[in-house]
């Protein structure tokens, strides 16, 4: 998805100024985008894993086959940790919801409302007419002129129907002084609804008849999308509430709709219900477990005239001038502006090179992979260097560029075209190693290596390897006696709050970069460049630290002397599990992919 997404991308006439991705998915592909062109991240989860997960858990049913939590977790706290802005729609998901994840960093966290459509929604005007539900509503109704207490939701028991009649039946007087209307979607028989609506249709109609509220309640089987706006209007035109007893409510879509229409509410003490009624002052917050205190609350809102237009009032302007696509929008562009502001576009600059008349690629791995079968490296650079296909060779290591240099000419290789050295942070090009400007300019974003340092260098186990020449690279050996796992390693980093990337290389070495550099990114950043499709390279590895490189719409081949952690790519269509090992593994991912010839890209869905 990423290499579909750059693709579209350099077919533009101008790069995005920023990405903003939405739900884990989106957010994980989009926030790799953003690393990749250089640009800041805006993230909206919407729905969140951990949070998924406790509810499920809660009901025994948070199945890691089915749901696949650990995975959705990791690329949610990868998306957090490259967030310049993350808008959550309540401060409540803030709080309660973001504040599960270990990059949890509220002063990037910005509360924006959702933009609602409130056209449709006003208090009943001079030439309001008595609309068409009023006829079906006066059915059950003995005095319809009462105020009415409307609730309108799906018939679901985290709506919470049960505790509002129990209120209007338990609390004294109420039933004289209003009447209550409960919307609870359509129906034509209640013994043919599932079973959850069947269970809340019957617990009301049960209360009802307990309660002796005959006359007193309404509960049409059926009502149009049309009829919503006048039953809020009805609602204010009889000086009524809107009640919202939800167990929880992550938004509140009806309550503006009521406030829109100038009725006042009464809503769960839960997340949207909060900002709202904290914004618009147009009414009392309840705790929904608590059906006296809801139903107190109905009977205190209804008791005073005063406060009632009032709050009538303040809602009605309040929900038009926070809650549009306007002020959402406005709210928006203020806080995305902030985060662009001080961006800089780099420059895609191509030195002349060997690199621009060539049409394809082949980047590897140094040790273990190119290095192991000197007979088999040695035919490998024979036939690169025979064939009539005009390909590059790229090399792609941990080590730094002078270890790199080293091994080459120990090896008596020639200088690669392409040169990814210090695990993707350095980027150079040709016979005289031309730096690339423009990719260390990008990974720059945010890198502090004292800071990083000041994190990792109390944890036991690890011992920094000093290495001046990588500039943007730390590097530690890594004790497996003492030190924490690297999941472990990885929720102190982002508790934290840095915004870098963790490598373990070889089990032995913990390197962090910053966040938007690793050999993966170099090679794709190396191809936005150089305008050449993923599919027209070739990448060799052989270990974890392999992994970003292997994956996507790149060709891969990964050696028989692979480590474990690359099992997991098995089944991929385009990364091919050599037979052989290190050189000779490469030899058989070029004739496998036909690479120096027509390239064989394998369909999607089967190797």
């Amino acid at each position: 998805m990423l290499d579909q997404l750059t693709r579209y991308v350099r077919m533009q006439e101008r790069p995005p100024n920023l990405i903003h991705g939405h739900y884990a998915d989106a957010g994980y592909v989009g926030s790799r985008l953003a690393k990749l062109l250089g640009v800041p991240f805006v993230f909206t989860g919407h729905s969140l894993g951990r949070v998924k997960q406790l509810r499920l858990a809660a009901k025994g049913e948070a199945s890691e086959k089915t749901y696949r939590f650990v995975q959705r977790i990791e690329a949610e706290e990868r998306t957090l940790e490259s967030a310049a802005l993350v808008i959550a729609s309540t401060r409540q998901e803030v709080r309660e919801q973001y504040e599960l994840y270990d990059h949890y960093q509220p002063d990037r966290m910005q509360v924006i409302p959702p933009g609602v459509d409130l056209s449709r929604f006003s208090p009943p005007g001079a030439d309001w007419e008595r609309p068409r539900i009023a006829d079906e509503l006066g059915r059950f109704l003995k005095d319809p002129a009462k105020p009415m207490v409307l609730a309108l939701a799906r018939a679901d028991e985290r709506k919470n129907f049960e505790g509002l009649v129990r209120a209007f039946g338990e609390t004294e007087g109420l039933r004289d002084m209003a009447n209550l209307v409960i919307v609870a979607g359509n129906r034509d028989d209640i013994a043919e609804m599932g079973a959850g609506p069947r269970r809340v249709l019957t617990q009301i109609l049960t209360l009802i008849d307990r309660y002796d509220l005959y006359g007193s309640v309404a509960y049409p089987k059926h009502h149009e999308s049309s009829d919503v706006p006048e039953l809020y209007r009805l609602a204010a035109e009889t000086k009524g509430l809107f009640v919202n007893p939800a167990l929880t409510e992550p938004f509140g879509l009806t309550l503006l709709e009521a406030a829109a229409t100038g009725v006042p509410v009464v809503a769960t003490n839960d997340g949207g219900p909060q900002d709202i009624i904290g914004t618009c002052d147009n009414g009392i917050l309840v705790d929904a477990l608590d059906s006296n205190a809801i139903g107190e609350a109905i009977r205190d809102a209804l008791s005073d005239a005063k406060r009632w237009s009032r709050w009538s009032e303040d809602g009605l302007a309040a929900a038009h001038a926070n809650y549009s696509w306007d002020s959402h929008a406005s709210r928006y562009v203020e806080e995305a502006t902030k985060v662009v502001k001080d961006t800089r576009h780099v420059p895609v600059h191509r030195p002349q090179t060997r690199l621009a008349g060539m049409d394809r690629l082949l980047v590897t791995d140094v040790d273990d992979t190119l290095t192991g079968d000197d007979e088999a490296m040695a035919t490998l650079m024979e036939r690169l260097e025979s064939t009539d296909a005009k390909v590059g060779f790229g090399i792609a290591t941990g080590r730094t560029l002078s270890e790199a240099l080293a091994l080459m000419d120990e090896l008596h290789m020639p200088v690669p075209d392409v040169l990814i050295t210090a695990a993707g942070t350095e980027l150079h090009y040709g016979t005289h190693l031309l730096p690339d400007r423009s990719w260390e300019r990008q990974i720059r974003y945010r890198w502090d290596p004292n800071e990083v340092h000041r994190v990792l260098g109390g944890i036991p186990g690890l011992d920094r390897v000093h290495q001046s020449e990588a500039k943007y690279r730390l590097r530690y050996r890594l004790d497996p006696k003492r030190a924490p796992n690297l999941k472990q390693i990885r929720r102190r980093v982002r508790q934290e709050g840095l915004r870098v990337t963790t490598i373990l290389d070889h089990e032995i070495y913990l390197d962090v970069l910053p966040i938007r550099a690793s050999c993966g990114f170099a090679i794709r950043f190396f191809c936005f460049k150089w305008n050449l499709e993923p599919q027209r390279l070739l990448v060799a590895g052989d270990s974890g630290n392999d992994w970003d490189m292997l994956s996507g719409d790149t060709l891969g081949v990964v050696v028989s002397n692979h480590t474990p952690e690359l099992d997991k790519l098995r089944g991929r269509p385009r990364v091919h599990f050599a037979k052989s090992p290190h050189a000779r593994g490469i030899l058989e991912g070029i004739d496998w992919y036909d690479f120096l010839g027509d390239i064989r890209v394998p369909p999607e869905e089967q190797e």
